[in-house]
């Protein structure tokens, strides 16, 4: 017997395939706050509204448009999500399960990953593009409860693709953009850390901290999809220098770093080998 997320699934799938025409993505690209100029920069995409896909998740927070849209990036026929729903909002760490196995349905390989991020390295000033090597899932909630056999049991070693990220990599190099790397932490927001937490992070070994992006990988590795992605820093951590941290500040610095950012992940994506 199906269940209904597996009904709402298949039902995404077929939608999407029917409004895809002659467009076949095989890589899609989460955007995150700060990273929608890159929609802009589709050529010849259609848009079809979460709320049509009963897979998808209705979205509520400003930035994130709640929008699939199918296009070409250069000679690639992508997918790109516009926005994505956070733990913070209900407490559901699966919250995107049925949105990225709608994807892996549809024929989706490969999942780029975008977000807007806090920095705790002194040589990531606000702007700067981030890399992700690996994670830290603090909220340590699981998105696999109720799955059954072997494969829930996901192999988190290489999640963020190494093939993927020296492509990435070379990509920055050649347009001359400057690319940091480093680990991501996932924290459950929606408040902002405490100074004593970003010590605490710093001294585990992460460089950024969010409140994403590691819910979404470890679906995509459930599913089988090869994961990259990015933070673009927008301020510097609690403690690490005198500002006050606000949704609003974050959005305001997003905006003003994400038309530089979209361009370099438009070269990444369009050059990538998958």
């Amino acid at each position: 017997m199906t269940t209904p997320l597996a009904r709402a699934i298949a039902a995404s799938a077929e939608l999407i395939a029917a409004r895809a025409g002659t467009r076949r993505p095989a890589l899609a690209v989460l955007l995150g706050s700060g990273w929608a100029p890159l929609a802009a920069q589709l050529h010849d995409a259609i848009s079809i509204p979460y709320a049509q896909l009963p897979a998808f998740p209705r979205l509520d927070v400003e930035g994130h448009s709640g929008t699939l849209m199918l296009g070409r990036l250069g000679r690639r026929d992508v997918a790109v999500l516009c926005g994505r729903k956070h733990f913070y909002e209900t407490g559901d760490a699966a919250a995107m399960k049925g949105a990225i196995r709608t994807l892996a349905a549809c024929g989706i390989r490969v999942l780029v990953q975008t977000n807007a991020a806090g920095s705790l390295s002194d040589a990531m000033r606000p702007g700067a593009l981030m890399l992700i090597e690996d994670h830290l899932n603090l909220v340590q909630a699981s998105l696999l409860v109720g799955e059954h056999g072997a494969a829930r049991f996901v192999d988190l070693r290489g999640a963020y693709d190494p093939a993927l990220r020296e492509q990435a990599r070379a990509a920055a190099a050649a347009q001359g953009a400057t690319l940091h790397e480093g680990v991501y932490a996932w924290v459950a927001g929606p408040q902002f850390e405490t100074p004593a937490e970003i010590r605490m992070l710093q001294r585990i070994g992460a460089q950024a901290v969010g409140m994403s992006t590691v819910p979404e990988t470890i679906l995509a590795r459930h599913a089988g999809l090869r994961v990259l992605a990015f933070s673009l820093i927008t301020n510097m951590a609690c403690g690490m220098a005198d500002e006050a941290l606000s949704h609003a500040h974050t959005l305001a610095a997003a905006q003003s770093a994400g038309v530089g950012a979209a361009q370099l992940l438009e070269a990444i994506v369009a050059g990538l080998e998958i």
